[in-house]
């Protein structure tokens, strides 16, 4: 088994979860994941707390996808957070999940006030008959990846970085709910996202991807994350994507919207008239970025 938040499931986390699934199945024993819900950090320091790349469904999902057996999410609570290294080992983990062997990065810590560590582990688990196993960090251009660096990366709107570490596009998931109608009066009707998720790319524009549920496919589309300047003074960030291409009404939809690509800041045009020839653009830049990766 491991331990963590696995929040993003990034590569660094796809490589440990690999490894733990290819260890199961040599000793012919089941995989598991253990990880917490709510983050720790919300309890404990909730105004440091990060905002979380995924919701808990898009951290399941991406856990189960690698192979893993099991997955045990544990409330994290005051009670819980209490719990002494020695039953955190023992009882839980040994008595409560059966572990034989634990894979952990070597900056794992546990226990009350997060005072245990891997050799603290490692001894507690020899007293449990658990095998410990720390594993090294996964580097990227000389940088360990983390889900810190993969939130500085989208805090920042870079959406592509974001991708390689995470191995596959930044979601976001929600409905689609009713907005004003304003971009169908400029001949770009939109879809307004409802999102689950608390981390937002940085305001701009994107090159997207929606998964539209009810039609089992995704279409290609422009998002732009912002408060539509030239629109309304003071408006309430939206996430607006125009499908291109596309005229059914699907509100109300469960949908996935994958961020590819930047393609520009939120701006405030002159007129309605130059904002929708920027819209043009956008649509033509999009298709060109698909096309050059053999898509759409």
């Amino acid at each position: 088994m491991t331990i963590g938040n696995f929040d993003g499931v990034h590569v660094g986390h796809q490589a440990m979860l690999r490894r733990v699934v290819g260890r199961a199945r040599e000793l012919d024993r089941p995989s598991v994941v253990l990880t917490f819900d709510p983050h720790p950090a919300r309890l404990l320091h909730p105004q440091r707390a990060p905002k979380l790349i995924q919701t808990l469904r898009q951290r399941e999902e991406a856990i189960d996808a690698l192979g893993i057996d099991a997955l045990v999410v544990v409330p994290f609570t005051r009670e819980f957070a209490a719990m002494p290294a020695e039953e955190f080992v023992c009882d839980l983990l040994g008595s409560a999940l059966g572990a034989c062997e634990v894979h952990v990065g070597s900056a794992f810590a546990f226990g009350c006030g997060k005072r245990g560590n891997v050799a603290l582990l490692s001894r507690l688990g020899e007293e449990a008959g658990i095998r410990v196993v720390p594993l090294d960090v996964v580097s990227e251009d000389g940088e360990a990846v983390s889900s810190t660096r993969v939130r500085s990366l989208l805090e920042v709107g870079n959406v592509s970085e974001a991708r390689r570490l995470l191995g596959r596009p930044f979601a976001m998931e929600g409905v689609i709910a009713k907005g004003d109608r304003m971009g169908r009066k400029i001949g770009f009707p939109t879809i307004n996202l409802k999102s689950e998720n608390e981390l937002y790319p940085r305001d701009g524009v994107y090159v997207t991807e929606v998964l539209l549920r009810s039609f089992e496919r995704t279409f290609t589309c422009v998002t732009n994350i912002g408060r539509r300047p030239t629109v309304y003074e003071d408006y309430a960030t939206t996430v607006e994507s125009y499908i291109l291409d596309f005229s059914s009404d699907v509100y109300g939809e469960p949908i996935r919207l994958s961020f590819f690509e930047r393609l520009r800041d939120e701006m405030v045009f002159p007129s309605m008239l130059e904002l929708t020839a920027q819209i043009r653009r956008d649509v033509e830049a999009t298709r060109l970025w698909f096309l050059s990766r053999g898509g759409c």
